[in-house]
């Protein structure tokens, strides 16, 4: 193959590309490696890669033992992280000669980002559904003697001195509040079949943030970046709602300090997001995105992996329990969720299956017309 037909396969690759020649000064970089980097290939192909990889990085290495042995190699978890890339990432870095002859080097690097977040979601399911187990057994024995509480309560608030109302009226309001706690934990063992239908996401997005604007998120500015050719996802209307609605809530929250408070709402098609999930045969097609983003403080870096995982929480009074169930519901619905977060900057990611055959008709529609 000649070397301009193989750049232009690399330049199609969604991977970030570069390919480093004599003293491994870059000579190619494709647009997803633009991306990546934060730069353009005009700006990349003046550097070294080691001007581009932090110092010390077994990259450097890996290109190195690559030269020397003509061989593809792999690197398996490596940080990749510079000055100008900001945040370190997680990645594994493919490596392989261009041609035998040239003494180039491609390297493809890959985000184990989505992966990790997805294996993680699995063991926060797992934990989700071992809560599950233990209120189910509770359930039952907690609430009647809760019950008896909050009558006994009610009686209280009729009967005792004017300053003792508010003693009585919070017990009342306590026992409410661990009942519907309960009840909260309880709907994750919730497993029978919902009812689905071709869902515009736009419209699940539109009744939102109506919902959000006159109540959570008053005083916060609202951004759409909307794909208007999106497909229809096969779902549940009420529980797509709850979902959106949880993950706008939460971002009002995180920017009520903040000076000049943004959520932005965008939803775009990926064609080429396929994963593979344990337990499932087939890889699984996610091409639709939709982003829930603040600029607000960001999540705690502590906290930013265990997230999705029951009774994990950074408000004061909060239960720890609105992102399991909404990943609880996106895993439902065949997608994912994940989430980047820094200051000033926190992405909500969530990734759906397209309703069955809609991509056909989409198609056959863009050909008739």
């Amino acid at each position: 193959m000649s070397l301009v037909p193989a750049m232009a396969v690399l330049q199609a690759l969604p991977q970030p590309i570069i390919v480093c020649g004599e003293g491994r000064q870059i000579v190619f970089a494709n647009y997803a490696a633009e991306t990546f980097f934060g730069a353009s290939q005009s700006v990349l192909t003046r550097q070294r890669l080691d001007d581009l990889i932090a110092f010390g990085s077994p990259i450097i290495s890996l290109v190195e033992t690559v030269a020397t042995r003509r061989a593809a190699m792999i690197e398996y978890r490596v940080m990749v992280g510079s000055s100008r890339i900001g945040d370190e990432r997680i990645a594994d870095v493919f490596a392989s000669p261009l041609s035998d002859s040239d003494g180039r080097i491609a390297l493809m690097i890959q985000e184990r980002t989505m992966a990790d977040k997805i294996d993680r979601q699995m063991v926060s399911r797992g934990a989700a559904r071992s809560v599950t187990g233990l209120a189910s057994m509770l359930a039952h024995e907690i609430k009647n003697p809760l019950s008896g509480i909050r009558g006994a309560a009610q009686l209280l608030e009729q009967t005792v001195n004017e300053d003792e109302i508010p003693l009585a009226r919070l017990i009342r309001e306590e026992t409410d509040r661990i009942v519907g706690l309960i009840d909260r934990v309880e709907v994750f063992g919730d497993e029978r079949p919902m009812e689905r239908e071709p869902i515009n996401i736009h419209v699940v997005l539109d009744r939102v943030k109506l919902l959000a604007r006159n109540g959570v998120a008053r005083a916060a500015s609202f951004a759409e970046d909307y794909d208007p050719s999106l497909p229809p996802v096969y779902g549940n209307r009420d529980q797509l709602i709850q979902v959106f609605l949880n993950l706008v809530k939460n971002a009002a929250e995180a920017i009520e300090r903040t000076q000049k408070p943004e959520i932005k709402i965008s939803t775009a098609f990926r064609p080429g997001m396929r994963i593979s999930v344990t337990g499932v045969a087939e890889r699984i097609s996610l091409p639709l995105e939709i982003i829930i983003e603040d600029n607000g403080p960001g999540v705690p870096p502590d906290l930013l992996p265990f997230l999705f995982d029951p009774f994990v929480t950074t408000k004061t009074n909060g239960s720890g329990l609105g992102l399991p169930l909404v990943a609880k519901i996106v895993g439902d619905h065949g997608g994912v969720i994940d989430c980047e977060s820094r200051p000033g900057k926190t992405r909500f990611r969530i990734l759906l299956p397209v309703a069955n055959g809609a991509l056909q008709t989409s198609n056959e529609e863009e050909m008739a017309g």
